[in-house]
């Protein structure tokens, strides 16, 4: 039996994908279904769903991975688009991870101003986190998430079966967006997890439920990031600017490896900044660290990079770096400033924390 998430006007329904398509589709008159698949999510997703499907949907090929999501990929998509002569009663259904739900979403929003998607999202950290709460964008000049816009999916279906598709360090990545909205939000999570011998060994039906419960809370409290929503940022400002900085390099991280550097520079702010217990930084510190065991911080130390790019952070008001900081774990405070100084000493602290 699938169980369904009710956000103000979508659904997220969370387990078979297949079941979940026929009931969505049955009293829908799309002119065209169409599929936005890369490489990986063709070969190892699209047979789970192909039965659920009309025969005569069409397949939108792209790229996978970070570095092609940008402005050129959804040429790539719009290109695809035109020569299947979609119109506006079509139907987007983007069959992958972050990259192709962002990219894959912003894309069918532009398209005639504006077509139906829905999200089938096949890693965990889009499944937690990525798919829900309707932000969309794609990379512009090597800055994250720079170019895009809200808008919601019609419905996300979380199927946990392609969690078996996830390489352990794609799996690991994704649970960094579950640290983090325990962290900032719910202190029973955040100690359920300090108290399971092996990461790997919680009950991911729960705790998925649990993660995709904490971001519909907070979205539908503030779809437009005006506040509240600002505490998703948790670990995501000096993680982007990470990140990004990581692009440049032969070793670019998974982004649950730049957030597990992110949120653990911005807990120290928030020990600096925000009251938080330093026994709690030393804790949160310690987690990360044990399950993020082998990352590599050389990029930590060039500062003047993280910071140049930090600068640029979409989050920042009249040149003020913000930051969402925790006042204690579960607590979550936002519109933070931290200056050259603060921020240079959270990148020292991982650095000699780490080694």
């Amino acid at each position: 039996m699938n169980k369904v998430v009710t956000l103000d006007n979508y659904d997220v329904v969370y387990g078979d994908s297949s079941s979940a398509l026929i009931t969505y589709l049955s009293d829908k008159s799309y002119t065209s279904i169409n599929v936005i698949v890369d490489e990986n999510t063709r070969a190892h997703c699209l047979p789970h769903i192909t039965d659920s499907l009309p025969k005569d949907c069409k397949i939108i090929d792209i790229p996978s991975g970070e570095k092609h999501k940008g402005l050129s990929t959804c040429e790539i998509i719009w290109d695809q688009m035109v020569r299947y002569q979609l119109d506006r009663h079509a139907l987007i259904i983007n069959l992958g991870g972050g990259v192709i739900g962002d990219m894959g979403g912003f894309a069918a929003s532009c398209y005639m101003r504006g077509v139906d998607f829905i999200q089938i999202p096949t890693t965990l950290l889009s499944q937690v986190d990525a798919s829900i709460g309707g932000k969309l964008a794609v990379d512009f000049r090597g800055l994250k998430n720079f170019i895009g816009l809200f808008k919601n999916p019609n419905q996300v279906i979380v199927d946990p079966k392609f969690l078996s598709t996830l390489s352990d360090e794609e799996f690991r990545s994704g649970y960094a967006e579950m640290i983090k909205h325990a962290l900032i939000r719910d202190h029973s999570i955040w100690s359920r997890m300090l108290s399971t011998a092996q990461w790997k060994d919680l009950d991911w039906n729960e705790e998925i439920l649990a993660s995709i419960l904490i971001k519909k809370d907070v979205v539908e409290q503030d779809p437009k990031e005006k506040g509240l929503r600002k505490i998703l940022n948790f670990g995501h400002t000096i993680g982007h600017a990470v990140e990004s900085l990581s692009f440049e390099t032969d070793k670019p991280l998974l982004h649950g490896e730049a957030i597990a550097i992110g949120m653990i520079c911005e807990a120290f702010l928030s020990a600096n900044l925000c009251a938080l217990p330093n026994e709690e930084l030393d804790k949160i510190t310690s987690y990360i660290l044990s399950v993020y065991d082998d990352l590599d911080l050389t990029l930590l130390t060039d500062q003047q990079e993280i910071f140049k790019k930090l600068k640029q952070d979409k989050k920042n008001k009249g040149g003020r770096i913000l930051f969402s900081l925790l006042e204690a774990p579960g607590k979550c405070a936002f519109d933070i400033e931290a200056n050259e100084k603060h921020i240079f000493a959270s990148l020292d602290y991982l650095i000699s924390s780490g080694k």
